[in-house]
């Protein structure tokens, strides 16, 4: 975990000593908050009083779309998991109190582990660790996707009906809200995906953002996870759609948008993109059917969520490297939703 030494943007670190102090009752003296590399999403970063060792996690500054950075349920998800056998962080603190840091913000033990955040630690591992990762990788989603939402205190956490529908006119939504110019595919894709919606045939916890980098391995066994992170997306849904994408980062279109070398083709080892459907499918029992419709909305996604970075990558509200070529990225995703879709370009 690279961090930095001082204290970072979007932190009032006098505030959040006291916050602690009253509402983290194993906090034993002063903290040191660090910006954890990576992520161009919510905001995370390491704390610690020298004992403990937390994350905190906050929405960026900047305008932001209203479906997302929502920290109450990122922090409920989280909470409900524990004692499923999904990995995750143990839930410690939610702040819905927009004096402490300007946003509200939660707080999850620290889990050690490894990530492999790009390429370059991707090609360290053998071939035989690279398979074994991404079969655990979609053994793990299949483990989240089984638990019954209901009986974990999830129920109304989203409403699985009408879920692929409200995706595809949410997302055409908000890219009117983040969108720096005019690009005449966003309208074609949207047509198609609206004209080709299947049907939902079972509903379940859906992460809405499953990839490599947002799950921790186990420090001695990568084919193990140790935990699930980022789950500012999530809610009850369509599990293909978290399939779908996972297919879609493995595409190394979506390099810009993460920043970083891109993963899964720096290792031959990793499966294909259709090996992970095949294996998704064994692990679940799940019959797959229309998937590309689902990698489809998967560009789609990916496409109006980086015309959202690049805003405010152009109004000056990013923090970190990496952002000037996240809007070179828009186009390309668009047009690799159309090809899977077999529609005609703009």
């Amino acid at each position: 975990m690279s961090i930095s030494s001082h204290v970072p943007p979007g932190i009032n670190l006098p505030a959040l000593q006291r916050y602690f102090d009253t509402a983290v009752s194993e906090t034993a003296g002063p903290l040191t908050v660090g910006l954890i590399t990576g992520g161009k999403s919510n905001l995370t970063y390491s704390v610690t009083d020298g004992l403990h060792n937390w994350v905190l996690r906050r929405p960026p500054m900047g305008p932001l779309t209203p479906t997302a950075h929502d920290m109450a349920r990122e922090f409920r998800i989280v909470a409900a998991l524990h004692g499923t056998g999904v990995p995750v962080a143990r839930a410690v603190t939610l702040c819905e109190n927009t004096e402490v840091l300007g946003a509200p913000f939660a707080v999850v033990s620290y889990v050690e582990g490894r990530t492999l955040r790009d390429g370059d630690d991707a090609e360290k591992l053998s071939s035989e660790e690279a398979k074994r990762c991404s079969r655990a990788l979609v053994d793990t989603l299949a483990q989240l996707h089984a638990v019954p939402y209901d009986e974990v205190g999830l129920t109304g956490f989203g409403r699985p009906d009408g879920y692929l529908e409200r995706q595809v006119r949410r997302w055409r939504g908000q890219w009117d809200r983040v969108a720096t110019r005019e690009l005449t595919a966003v309208d074609v894709l949207h047509q198609e995906l609206a004209r080709s919606l299947p049907h939902q045939s079972i509903s379940a916890v859906v992460h809405g953002d499953y990839r490599i980098d947002n799950t921790i391995l186990d420090s001695s066994d990568v084919g193990r996870i140790a935990a699930i992170v980022d789950w500012e997306m999530a809610t009850l849904g369509d599990p293909l759609a978290d399939l779908g994408l996972l297919q879609v980062y493995w595409d190394p279109v979506t390099e810009p948008v993460l920043g970083v070398r891109h993963a899964p083709t720096a290792n031959t080892g990793f499966l294909s993109a259709d090996e992970l459907a095949e294996r998704y499918s064994i692990s679940s029992g799940l019959h797959i059917a229309n998937l590309g419709f689902y990698r489809a909305l998967g560009y789609f996604k990916m496409a109006v969520i980086a015309e959202g970075i690049h805003q405010r990558y152009l109004a000056g509200e990013t923090i970190g490297d990496g952002f000037d070529r996240v809007g070179q990225a828009v186009p390309e995703l668009l047009e690799s939703g159309l090809d899977t879709l077999g529609a005609r370009h703009p």
